[in-house]
């Protein structure tokens, strides 16, 4: 009985992290046991946030600026179909995460009636364009904490033509 609990908890964690984009890692080899017992301070000690990167900042991890991109907002239309879940374009509905109505030039946590996270309120963020497209690469490293659980869009052109089509759909 306990087997078939622990294989429908690896098939639960499976669904739930092909849900929200996210890859189940391998387990790391155990690590050989240090010579002298590490002391207990250290042992509760916690682990370190990743870093914050500045609002101003729009560097992605993998080099690509949005102003060499040229977007598509028929071919965003379509990328933006996995955003759908959780986002609409619509002015004033919320639904898991905020309206994207009107994202561009919009202060980071203002949309009305959603209850962001402390981290999102607190990021000094203005979504232009090329935060934004820093963003969509990877979520969370822009804003450590956030509540959007999304892993990210790699490819630049996909983050260029969603942009295109928030601007475009959204004006």
């Amino acid at each position: 009985m306990s087997n078939l609990r622990g294989y429908l908890g690896l098939i639960a964690l499976s669904a739930a992290l092909a849900a929200c984009g996210g890859k189940k890692e391998e387990a790391a080899a155990p690590a050989e046991a240090p010579a002298a017992a590490a002391p207990a301070a250290d042992a509760a000690a916690p682990a370190a946030a990743p870093a914050k990167i500045a609002a101003d900042d729009v560097t992605t991890i993998d080099g690509t600026k949005f102003a060499d991109m040229k977007g598509d907002a028929a071919a965003g239309e379509k990328v933006f179909t996995q955003c759908k879940t959780c986002h609409v374009i619509d002015p004033g509905v919320n639904r898991i995460g905020p309206s994207l109505h009107g994202i561009i030039g919009r202060k980071a946590g203002e949309v009305a009636g959603f209850s962001y996270s402390s981290a999102n309120k607190e990021s000094g963020i203005t979504w232009t364009p090329e935060k934004l497209y820093q963003y969509l690469e990877k979520p969370m490293r822009v804003v450590p904490g956030t509540k959007m659980s999304f892993a990210g869009l790699p490819k630049g052109q996909d983050r260029a033509d969603v942009i295109a089509y928030l601007t475009s759909a959204t004006k």
